[in-house]
C-alpha cells in the first residue's frame, strides 16, 4: 500500500523526467543507512548472493519499470505487472516445492483482469520494447522473491535490507548519471519528498516485504502486492480529483478477490507436513539452548496434530502411543521437582524408558 503512493510523490512533488535518478536516490541513500546501522557488511558467498538479490529486486527491477513507463502507458505496464504473482508461483513450485494450486491460478487471472480494469485507458498502445521491459521487469523481480526465499538471511533483517538496497541503487546511480545526465537543484518539497520514498517507500517498505517473503509462502504473498494500483487510483481520486468509473470500482473488486482468495488458501494445507517443516528450520539451536523444554513442546504439538484422527482409527493403538511418547519428554525433569508426586500419579506403573 506504501507502494501505492509512489506515483503521486513522483510526479506531483519531483522533478519531471528523472525516473532513473529518483530510483537511485530510493535506494542507495537507504541502503547506506542501514548498513551504517548495522556495521556489517557480508562474509563468504553473501558478496555475489547480495549482488544478485539487490540487482533483481532493486536494480534490474526499478530499471526495467522505468522504461516500460516511458515507453508504455501507464495502464499497460501495470497490467504486465499484475502477472507477477502467477509467475512468482510458478517459480515457487520448481524451487521451493509450494503447491501450485488451482486458486492461485484463479487469484491470478483475477489480478490481471482488475489492475486492467483500474487502470488501462481505451487509448492505449502496444510498444514492443516497453512491453518486453515490463515482462523482464516482472521476471526479475519475480526471481529475486523466490531466490530470497530460498537463500534465507544470514543476518538481521534491516541489515539484509541495506545489503540489497546498496547493491542496487549502486547499480542504479551510474546508469541515472549517464542517461539523464546531471542531478537538477532540490527544492525543500523535493527533498521531502524523496524522504518518503527513501526512508518509508524504501526502507521500511522493502524491510516489511523482505519480512513478508520469510514469514508468508510466496505463491501467496506476491499477490499482496496488487495492492499497489489500488491505492494509486483511489489516491489519484482523493488528491487530483480523478473520476472512479464503474469499470475501475469492479477493477478494485476484483483485486481485492484475488489478494484475499490466496491467503485464505493457507488454512488448507496438510497438518502432518506443515507441523514437521517449521521443526526443520532452528531445532539444532533451541535444543541446545533448552532441550527439556523443546522436547515437551513438540511432543505437545504433535499430539495436537492427528491424535483424533488416530484415536478413530485404533483407540487402543493412539492411547499406549500418546503414553509412551508423554513419558519420555517429561517425566525426568518432573521428577527432579518433585519425585513424590510423580510416584503418586504414577501409581506405581512402571514409566518406560
Amino acid at each position: 500500500m506504501v507502494w501505492g503512493s509512489t506515483y503521486v510523490v513522483t510526479t506531483e512533488l519531483l522533478p519531471p523526467a528523472r525516473p532513473l535518478l529518483v530510483a537511485a536516490l530510493r535506494a542507495l541513500p537507504a541502503g547506506l543507512l542501514l548498513l551504517a546501522w548495522s556495521r556489517t557488511l557480508p562474509r563468504g558467498d553473501w558478496w555475489w548472493r547480495a549482488l544478485v538479490l539487490g540487482t533483481l529486486n532493486i536494480g534490474a527491477f526499478f530499471a526495467l519499470l522505468f522504461v516500460a513507463a516511458y515507453r508504455l502507458p501507464g495502464g499497460v505496464a501495470a497490467t504486465a505487472g499484475a502477472i507477477q504473482p502467477v509467475v512468482v508461483a510458478g517459480l515457487a513450485a520448481v524451487l521451493l516445492g509450494e503447491t501450485f494450486r488451482r486458486r492461485t491460478a484463479v487469484a491470478g487471472a483475477a489480478g490481471v483482469a482488475g489492475v486492467a480494469l483500474l487502470v488501462l485507458g481505451p487509448d492505449a498502445t502496444l510498444d514492443p520494447i516497453g512491453v518486453l521491459a515490463a515482462l523482464a521487469g516482472t521476471l526479475s523481480m519475480a526471481i529475486g522473491v523466490v531466490l530470497t526465499k530460498r537463500w534465507g538471511r544470514p543476518v538481521g533483517l534491516l541489515t539484509m535490507t541495506g545489503w540489497q538496497l546498496t547493491a542496487g541503487g549502486a547499480l542504479l546511480l551510474p546508469l541515472a548519471l549517464l542517461v539523464e545526465g546531471a542531478p537538477p537543484a532540490y527544492s525543500v518539497v523535493n527533498l521531502a519528498a524523496t524522504a518518503w520514498l527513501t526512508l518509508v517507500g524504501t526502507g521500511i517498505a522493502y524491510a516489511l516485504w523482505f519480512r513478508g517473503i520469510e514469514r508468508l509462502p510466496v505463491g501467496s504473498l506476491t499477490f499482496l502486492g496488487l495492492l499497489s494500483p489500488v491505492v494509486a487510483t483511489l489516491l489519484g481520486w482523493v488528491v487530483l480529483d480523478q473520476t472512479l468509473t464503474p469499470a475501475q470500482l469492479l477493477g478494485a473488486a476484483l483485486v481485492v478477490f484475488a489478494v484475499v482468495h490466496p491467503q485464505r488458501a493457507g488454512g488448507a494445507t496438510h497438518p502432518g507436513r506443515d507441523a514437521v517443516r517449521p521443526t526443520r528450520v532452528g531445532k539444532g539451536a533451541a535444543r541446545r539452548r533448552n532441550p527439556t523444554s523443546v522436547r515437551r513442546r513438540d511432543a505437545v504439538s504433535l499430539t495436537r496434530v492427528g491424535n483424533r484422527a488416530a484415536r478413530r482409527r485404533n483407540p487402543t493403538t493412539a492411547r499406549r502411543r500418546d503414553a509412551v511418547r508423554l513419558t519420555r519428554v517429561g517425566k525426568r525433569a518432573a521428577r527432579r521437582r518433585n519425585p513424590t508426586r510423580v510416584r503418586s500419579r504414577d501409581g506405581g506403573r512402571p514409566v518406560p524408558g
